[in-house]
């Protein structure tokens, strides 16, 4: 009883944060949520990177799937954690006014695997899964996202990975509920050689989740990241697509360099893309 009465404390306050913060973001006009990839904080634990998402000045998540939980908590933010430790994770974000808004990326073996995943994501608010499926799910994963209300975003590594060209992507979504779309990676794109705006018009209407990046060189696989609009990604050109195409998503970073530091060079980013917007 005495967990249940926490529990229903922290979701209050974690509302009132959000009112008044979000509320007045330069990207909330366009329907887009600004977050941050846990991956960016892989040196640390999930408690740790709540506390440095939060100085960023953003309150959405996108959680990486092996990150340690931290804060008092054994095991990893597995979809198969137990009631009481999703119930604690839940405390720590509503107390901070935060939120687990996209999860992944996933690669799963079986369908049991699969709808327990989605069963995860209705206890825990998720929107959004992004994942990189084996192509046989496909027609079951449509389903399970019309099931549970939930999106799921293919995620693009660069080539060879199966899904790194967006035409790939494109025949495999062919057909299949609206809530199966992209995560576009515009890093992993201009890794494997691909204009990352080209790239997002082949996928017009079914861009359901982004990973930016702005990266040192054009089509080396070991490309770096920088700060938004210091590199060659076209950041600029990007957000303009994004807007032509009317996306409503999360835009999230996904910072892999200055691991241990990285928290200025992300800050800057999100203050870029804000800038951008205003």
């Amino acid at each position: 009883m005495k967990q249940t009465i926490l529990i229903i404390l922290c979701a209050l306050f974690g509302l009132t944060v959000n009112a008044q913060n979000v509320k007045k973001l330069p990207e909330t006009k366009w329907g887009w949520k600004v977050g941050v990839q846990t991956y960016t904080f892989k040196e640390f634990n999930f408690r740790q990177a709540l506390d440095k998402i939060d100085s960023i000045g953003t309150k959405y998540i996108e959680c990486h799937t092996n990150m340690l939980i931290g804060g008092g908590l054994e095991g990893k933010m597995d979809y198969k954690m137990d009631k009481d430790t999703k119930n604690e994770v839940l405390c720590w974000l509503k107390k901070k006014g935060m939120k687990i808004n996209n999860y992944g990326v996933v690669k799963l073996k079986t369908e049991k695997d699969w709808r327990q995943l989605f069963e995860f994501g209705k206890e825990m608010g998720i929107e959004t899964f992004t994942a990189e499926p084996s192509p046989e799910f496909i027609p079951f994963l449509s389903k399970l996202c019309d099931e549970y209300k939930i999106n799921l975003a293919i995620h693009n590594h660069p080539s060879p990975s199966y899904y790194w060209n967006p035409e790939i992507v494109l025949k495999s979504i062919k057909g299949y509920s609206p809530r199966l779309g992209a995560c576009a990676d515009i890093g992993h794109w201009v890794r494997s050689g691909l204009d990352p705006v080209e790239c997002l018009r082949k996928l017009d209407g079914h861009v359901l989740a982004m990973h930016m990046k702005d990266l040192n060189v054009f089509g080396e696989k070991s490309a770096h990241d920088l700060i938004w609009g210091t590199g060659v990604c076209n950041i600029k050109g990007v957000v303009a697509e994004l807007k032509r195409q009317n996306f409503k998503g999360m835009i999230t970073a996904e910072y892999e360099y200055n691991w241990f530091n990285s928290v200025p060079d992300v800050t800057a980013s999100v203050k870029y893309l804000r800038t951008l917007l205003k």
